[in-house]
C-alpha cells in the first residue's frame, strides 16, 4: 500500500523514535510544524490502514509502527522496479548512473558489495 508525502513523514518519525505520543510526533517535525490535530489525523489514518498500533494509558495514546521500514521500503523499491524499469534491475541501476553521476568507484562498491551480500545468503541456505 502506497502512503502519501504526510503519512511517510510521520512514519519516517516514528520508524526513528520507535514509538511516541502525537506531541512527540510533531516536535521531530522541521519547521513550520504541522498542526497537532493535522499529525493526530494522519497517526489515526495509519492505524486505519494498518501501519501504527497504540498503547493506551488512560487517556493518553503511545503510537508505534507495526510496518517496519525495511519492509515498506522494500515493497516501494521492487514497486519502482516493476512499475518503471520492467522489472529489470540493470535498467534501473543505469538510470541512477545516468541520473546521478555515478563514478567507476561507486559502481565497483556496488557489485562489492552484492557480492558480499550474496556470499552471505548462500552461507545461510
Amino acid at each position: 500500500m502506497q502512503l502519501t508525502k504526510a503519512e511517510e513523514q510521520v512514519m519516517q518519525i516514528l520508524w526513528k523514535m520507535g514509538e511516541g505520543l502525537v506531541k512527540d510526533v510533531r516536535d521531530r517535525f522541521e519547521e513550520p510544524k504541522p498542526a497537532r490535530n493535522t499529525v493526530s489525523t494522519v497517526i489515526r489514518i495509519l492505524e486505519k490502514k494498518g501501519f501504527v498500533g497504540h498503547k493506551d494509558y488512560g487517556k493518553v495514546f503511545v503510537y508505534y509502527p507495526l510496518v517496519m521500514k525495511n519492509d515498506y521500503s522494500g515493497k516501494q523499491l521492487f514497486g519502482l522496479l516493476n512499475d518503471y524499469f520492467n522489472n529489470s534491475f540493470p535498467a534501473m541501476a543505469s538510470y541512477f548512473v545516468r541520473e546521478k553521476d555515478l563514478s567507476i568507484q561507486d559502481l565497483e562498491q556496488l557489485l562489492e558489495d552484492t557480492k558480499e551480500e550474496l556470499a552471505k545468503r548462500n552461507k545461510t541456505e
